[in-house]
C-alpha cells in the first residue's frame, strides 16, 4: 500500500482484526455483483470505499426516476443511463483506485460460470428467482461464497452460503426452485432504508468472508422487520435432497 491508501483506509487498519494485512486481501478481492439496484448500489458503495480491489458488476436496466427513492448509487442526472455504468461513475468519484468493470446485460449461462470461478465472493442483488437459483447453483458447483440479500415493502433478509465448506447449506436448501415468484418492488413497493440496510450488510458478510473475520451469517437467515426496527436469526440446515448440493445433486 502506498501513502494515501495507509491514510484512506487508516480506521479499517486500526482494528485489530484487519489490520495492514486484511487491508491488503480486500485490495487484492475480486468480487461480483448482480444488480445495481437498491441492494446493489450501497452494497458496492460500501465495498468500494473499504478498498476492495476489484468489483465485476452485471445489471441490464437502465436509470429510471423511480429507482432514485432508493437506489443512491444513481442521480437526476443518470435517468436514462445505463445503471452499471451510473455506478461505476459512483464508485469512480468515490475511490478512484477501484477496479470496477461493468456489463449491461443479463448474467447466465456459461458467462455467469466463468464470473462466479473467478470470483472471491459473489453478492446476489437481482430480484427473480430464475437469476438466484442460477447464481446459487455456480457457487455450489465452483465452490464460490455467496451473500444473498432481498428487500420489499419494510422487511428485509442476508444470508450467507459458504458451498463446500462443512454442512453449509445452500440458497436451494432454503427456497424450492417450484416456489412463488418473490414479490417485486414494483409491485409491492419497499420503504427506501431497508435496501441500504439489507445492502451495508452484505457488504459487511462479504468483507468477513474476504478477510477471514467474525462469524458469517452462514447456516443462518437475518431477517429485519423495518416497522418494528427488530431483527431475527432462523437457523437452517443443509437439505441432503437438494437438488442443487445435496447428494443426489453430486451423484
Amino acid at each position: 500500500m502506498n501513502d494515501n491508501q495507509l491514510l484512506r483506509y487508516s480506521r479499517q487498519i486500526m482494528l485489530p482484526q484487519i489490520d495492514v494485512e486484511g487491508q491488503q486481501k480486500l485490495l487484492a478481492a475480486k468480487v461480483l455483483i448482480v444488480g445495481a439496484g437498491g441492494l446493489g448500489s450501497p452494497a458496492a458503495i460500501y465495498l468500494a470505499a473499504a478498498g476492495v480491489g476489484h468489483l465485476a458488476i452485471f445489471d441490464h436496466d437502465d436509470v429510471d426516476l423511480s429507482n432514485l427513492q432508493r437506489q443512491i448509487a444513481h442521480y437526476t442526472d443518470d435517468i436514462g443511463t445505463a445503471k452499471v455504468i451510473s455506478t461505476r461513475q459512483t464508485l469512480s468519484r468515490l475511490n478512484p483506485d477501484v477496479d470496477v468493470r461493468v456489463v449491461k446485460r443479463r448474467i447466465a449461462g456459461e458467462e455467469l460460470a466463468a464470473e462466479v470461478e473467478a470470483a472471491d465472493v459473489v453478492l446476489d442483488c437481482s430480484d427473480n428467482f430464475a437469476t438466484r437459483f442460477a447464481i446459487n447453483r455456480a457457487c455450489v458447483e465452483h465452490r464460490t461464497p455467496l451473500v444473498s440479500g432481498a428487500a420489499i415493502r419494510f422487511e428485509g433478509q442476508v444470508a450467507v452460503f459458504t458451498p463446500g465448506k462443512g454442512d453449509s447449506p445452500c440458497y436451494n436448501c432454503l427456497y424450492r426452485m417450484d416456489g412463488d415468484e418473490p414479490l417485486n418492488c414494483a409491485t409491492n413497493g419497499v420503504i427506501a432504508p431497508v435496501t441500504g440496510i439489507i445492502g451495508a450488510i452484505q457488504a459487511m458478510e462479504a468483507m468477513k468472508l474476504i478477510t477471514g473475520i467474525g462469524e458469517t451469517l452462514t447456516g443462518r437467515l437475518l431477517l429485519l422487520d423495518g416497522l418494528t426496527m427488530e431483527f431475527d436469526t432462523m437457523r437452517f440446515r443443509k437439505n441432503p435432497k437438494c437438488p442443487a448440493c445435496g447428494r443426489v445433486a453430486s451423484s
